[in-house]
């Protein structure tokens, strides 16, 4: 008996030594195939405002696009459904949760994000904002397409010129909350007190739309009820500036003249039209592109300095001030200037 249990040891001896070498060589005990290639991959995730509008549908173009030209990347793109602050905080917990590589975030409510984004970092993960540059002393970079302040100067440059330099005019932004947004207004009304003291805003804070069709169509409707003397509308927003058009093109008026965030494929009509005079923007993609590449060359050890390329048109050659990355990418568009069919979003 005691022979037959001594073989039998030396046998179940046997097969733990073989179930040990397998698993040494990345195969499962069970006959499967091993998972090869994981512990090689970066993982870098963007959390966006707003799932299902144009903007970020197009910066997720950029997001997949790096993860195509890079084989040791995995990119893809997250977002709140209707752009809410706490679902996107919550998102970017679960990625802490996921132990990803790196997270880039375009940030709905920047304050409600400072404390995850903190946590983030504290669990060693590289974190990258976009359009929050008051985040730069907490995260890795934030990356912006141009100085915000003369993106701002530019809205109401235009809209005075359109509107002959004097008038009442409304404002509109995704939201309170939305740094960009605000820091956009701000800048363009000390612009036009200095500059044009007889255009006359009337609020003194924005409207919101919260970047949702509907409610800037709501909020157009209202703004033109309201104040019937209305001259001119600039809006921080895409929907803000093409549904106010859309409102004007119904009443058949072009008598208010408009300014806005805009994209070729939603405000070329309406400047080609003439219920809009302004648009300008950067390209969502190439921002997505961008924010991936900064938070690739951290996790790959290099340094990132004044005149670095980051792979995609208007960030050939960046610079940085106090933790922001500037790029050199506004777009204007206006009536007769470009072909909306050349543009892919």
């Amino acid at each position: 008996m005691k022979k037959f249990r001594w073989i039998a040891l030396v046998l179940v001896m046997a097969m733990l030594l073989g179930i040990v070498a397998a698993c040494d060589k990345g195969e499962e005990p069970d006959g499967n195939e091993p998972q090869t290639g994981s512990d090689d991959t970066f993982k870098i995730v963007m959390v966006a405002k707003h799932e299902g509008i144009p903007w970020f549908d197009d910066m997720r173009l950029g997001v997949d696009k790096f993860g195509e030209d890079h084989a040791d990347v995995e990119a893809w793109q997250i977002a709140p459904e209707g752009g809410d602050p706490a679902r996107q905080v919550q998102m970017v917990e679960d990625m802490i949760a996921q132990q990803v590589d790196a997270i880039l975030v375009v940030p709905n409510d920047p304050n409600a994000m400072r404390p995850v984004l903190e946590r983030a970092k504290d669990e060693g993960i590289i974190v990258v904002s976009h359009e929050a540059a008051g985040l730069a002393d907490v995260v890795d970079y934030d990356l912006e397409a141009f100085k915000n302040e003369e993106f701002g100067e530019l809205f109401f440059e235009e809209l005075a010129q359109a509107m002959g330099g004097e008038g009442e005019y409304a404002m509109m932004v995704g939201g309170l909350t939305m740094e960009t947004h605000m820091v956009w207004m701000e800048a363009g009304q000390e612009y036009v007190k200095d500059k044009y003291p007889n255009m006359v805003s009337v609020t003194d804070q924005p409207f919101e739309d919260q970047n949702d069709d509907k409610i800037s169509r709501d909020r157009a409707i209202e703004i033109l009820n309201a104040y019937p003397d209305l001259k001119g509308f600039v809006s921080a927003s895409v929907s803000g500036g093409s549904n106010m058009a859309s409102v004007l093109k119904e009443r058949e008026s072009t008598d208010v003249k408009i300014s806005s965030l805009g994209i070729p494929s939603v405000s070329g009509p309406y400047l080609e039209d003439g219920y809009m005079q302004h648009a300008q923007t950067w390209r969502p993609a190439d921002a997505g592109y961008a924010a991936a590449a900064v938070a690739y060359k951290l996790l790959k050890g290099e340094e990132i300095t004044d005149g670095t390329d980051l792979g995609v048109e208007g960030y050939e050659s960046v610079t940085i001030e106090d933790g922001i990355i500037y790029g050199n990418a506004p777009l204007v568009l206006k009536k007769g200037t470009f072909d909306p069919d050349n543009y892919p979003f």
